[in-house]
């Protein structure tokens, strides 16, 4: 499946993707969804993209993949149950144009009947005045923050898998548009709006863990409860 993209008029340095994953916020229908893509370059200068979007209300999610190609207006998104879609039928389309942290367009059905509407973009809201003191546990992590005004004045963030263990914890705050991010080596926290709470997601931290042990994704609501950040496959 193909992800095409059109920058007409522009050159083609301006119409490509920047490697690596991109996250998305907006609504598709009615709905809030997060879009992740992973994209990389291809020989040809094409891009590959591989990811998923989620429905934030309910946790259930869609895969996708495509190809991004700077010389084609059509954008188009191929969707499915499964990681794997090669041999799949798909589910969906999801066809517009992503430009300029933008995409917008149509998901249409398999049969080609157009669906609802999206629009997506990379512009997350602010957590400049975000302000939240956090203690919460769950059956296998704890997570305590407090941040005034968009700054961070603790942060432990801690998992278990049976005696392994995990620990995020004396991390230092880095310039972030969009969120809110603290790192210590490779080790790197952040913090979203995603509208229905803020996400608490770690990358790199694998020198904090001892395997099985991870740092899985949490989800606080307004009131500083938390839960497992764990889409759900199939989507409605």
């Amino acid at each position: 499946m193909r992800l095409l993209v059109l920058l007409a008029g522009l050159p083609l340095a301006a119409a490509a993707q920047d490697p690596g994953t991109h996250e998305l916020l907006g609504q598709l229908g009615s709905r809030a969804t997060l879009l992740t893509l992973h994209a990389t370059r291809n020989p040809d200068a094409s891009w590959q993209l591989a990811g998923e979007y989620v429905i934030l209300p309910t946790l259930q999610r869609r895969f996708v993949d495509g190809e991004a190609s700077p010389e084609l207006g059509v954008t188009t998104l191929r969707e499915g149950d499964t990681p794997i879609l090669f041999g799949r039928a798909p589910t969906g389309e999801l066809r517009g144009v992503w430009r300029g942290g933008s995409f917008r367009g149509m998901r249409y059905a398999p049969g080609g009947q157009e669906r609802e509407r999206f629009d997506f973009s990379e512009e997350f809201p602010s957590l400049e005045g975000y302000s939240a003191n956090v203690h919460c546990e769950l059956r296998d992590a704890s997570l305590d923050y407090s941040v005034a005004g968009g700054r961070v004045r603790s942060f432990d963030w801690r998992a278990r898998s049976g005696d392994k263990s995990c620990r995020a914890s004396g991390l230092a705050q880095q310039p972030m548009k969009g969120g809110i991010r603290l790192a210590a080596g490779g080790c790197r926290i952040t913090l979203r709006d995603l509208g229905e709470g803020v996400r608490v997601s770690a990358e790199g931290c694998s020198a904090q863990c001892a395997e099985p042990a991870l740092l899985e994704p949490l989800l606080v609501d307004r009131r500083g409860n938390c839960e497992a950040f764990r889409p759900q496959a199939r989507v409605p």
